[in-house]
């Protein structure tokens, strides 16, 4: 009999998916999440009620940070294998609230890290972001791994290129293979309510005008969910050698305008949004654009779901989940 996973950040949104498809295919998964208030925790709540609702999960309800006690949680399970999803998200949040990004995703990585030396694990897959690369124009060529990342434009950036810093330390004085990934704006079922498509579904809802930064002149590369599942999966079950660290893009490779992503927004949800244009925010970046040939080379990675299909089904979500709330 395998081991359990545990996946940490299992109520967020790429945890809750990534948790499915592992049970799904008969793994049995621990989820770890503490439930921060930083969006709507009602969400949260549901999806872990849709993640209990299969045999092979439970729930550890617990802050990463708290060294001991996930340490422990470690140590009891027996799990060999750790799908580390779990941070604080979100560049204009950071603004105000540095401290929450000190805790989650510095500490918290760090005491995934010490975890996983004290009790062998055999490979850790964490969660980094595209905003490590800084903001940087589009250039005809996607975002490589090899580019420099030492200009992050928010501290939410700061601290996802830190941990990705930490892991190489402690994946060459310890031994345990890590794998990091570069996520590119993830979208679709289930998402983060704080996400522009997600934001601007509600604020259309409500009848009120959508805020688009930037003037409209952003470009970024939308990944749908389920796609995004498919190279999780893919560089969990192909971890590098016994002291190695690999970083991987995950992305579409298909920049798109942020116009023509509320075009296909509104395409998709059957109306015509009121835009008030407002300038880039501290922290934005212009574009995201992921080059995933190493992806590709590593996993076959290959994404298939296009933009307009992709809000099309998560429209089709969010109807029915506003509809459960009443």
């Amino acid at each position: 009999m395998t081991s359990p996973v545990i996946v940490t950040g299992a109520a967020g949104f790429i945890g809750m998916h990534t948790a499915e498809r592992l049970l799904a295919r008969g793994e049995t998964v621990i989820g770890v999440d503490n439930f921060t208030p930083y969006y709507d925790p009602a969400l949260k709540e549901a999806r872990s009620a849709k993640l209990g609702a299969h045999q092979g999960f439970t729930l550890e309800r617990l802050d990463i940070a708290d060294h001991d006690a996930f340490d422990a949680l470690v140590r009891r399970s027996g799990a060999k294998r750790i799908i580390h999803l779990a941070a604080q998200a979100g560049v204009r949040y950071s603004i105000d609230n540095p401290f929450a990004y000190e805790r989650s995703n510095l500490a918290g990585h760090l005491s995934i890290l010490e975890a996983a030396r004290n009790n062998e694990i055999e490979h850790l897959v964490y969660a980094s972001s595209s905003s490590v690369y800084g903001d940087r124009p589009l250039n005809g060529e996607g975002f490589k791994e090899t580019d420099p990342t030492v200009s992050p434009v928010s501290l939410y950036a700061a601290t996802k290129r830190s941990c990705e810093l930490l892991s190489q330390s402690y994946a060459h004085l310890y031994g345990f293979p890590q794998t990091g990934l570069r996520f590119f704006t993830v979208y679709g079922p289930w998402g983060r309510p704080d996400m522009a498509y997600f934001k601007f579904s509600e604020m259309i809802a409500r009848g009120e005008a959508i805020e688009v930064y930037g003037e409209g002149k952003m470009a970024r590369d939308f990944t749908y969910i389920d796609d995004i599942i498919d190279g999780v999966i893919g560089v969990f079950d192909a971890p590098p050698a016994k002291g190695a660290h690999e970083i991987y893009n995950i992305g579409d490779s298909q920049p798109v305008g942020l116009m023509d992503m509320i075009a296909s927004l509104e395409n998709a949800l059957g109306v015509t949004a009121d835009k008030i244009m407002r300038p880039m925010q501290p922290g934005d970046v212009t574009a995201t654009y992921a080059d995933i040939s190493r992806l590709k080379a590593k996993t076959g990675y290959k994404p298939k779901v296009m933009l307009d299909e992709g809000l099309k089904l998560y429209a089709r979500w969010w109807r029915e989940y506003r509809g459960e709330k009443g």
